[in-house]
């Protein structure tokens, strides 16, 4: 069967947990995932930037979405999701401390609800699929700030 032109292609996604959520990010926003490391941490950073790590010879800012979203809820924050410098224009290399990793997939447009998350910042809807629901984010929070971090400012 064809595809009609109103039909819309799938986007692909990346899920992942932050506390007792299930969240999710368009894979096309991120450059690699890492294992958490060894972070430095940076004096006088805005609250939602964790410190900056070493990333084969690139300064890394790792970022806290949970701050950044509001999450309460403690995890064993295991990985990094690193964004594309391409595509995130923060001025330098940044990555999320999530608590894991779960999987890739499509998400067609049909099982996005955007209503319920119109007027929230970072947000862009609710992926509905197998009973269950994942938040999809955006790394484009306003308040996405990590100020001016330069390896200089990190403590030994």
């Amino acid at each position: 069967m064809a595809a009609t032109e109103t039909e819309a292609e799938p986007t692909k996604v990346l899920e992942f947990g932050l506390g007792d959520g299930t969240y999710c990010l368009d894979i096309g926003v991120i450059d690699e995932i890492v294992d958490a490391g060894e972070l430095t941490r940076i004096p006088n950073s805005p609250a939602h930037v964790e410190g900056v790590m070493d990333l084969r010879g690139r300064t890394t800012t790792i970022v806290d979405p949970k701050t950044l979203f509001d999450i309460g809820e403690e995890g064993p924050r295991e990985r990094i999701v690193v964004f594309d410098d391409d595509e995130i224009d923060e001025g330098g290399t940044v990555g999320w401390m999530v608590d894991e990793v779960f999987q890739v997939r499509d998400v067609a447009p049909e099982d996005v609800d955007q209503g319920t998350t119109v007027d929230d910042e970072g947000l862009r809807g609710i992926v509905k699929s197998d009973g269950r629901f994942v938040v999809w984010v955006s790394p484009d929070v306003e308040d996405f700030d990590v100020g001016d971090v330069t390896p200089e400012d990190a403590e030994p």
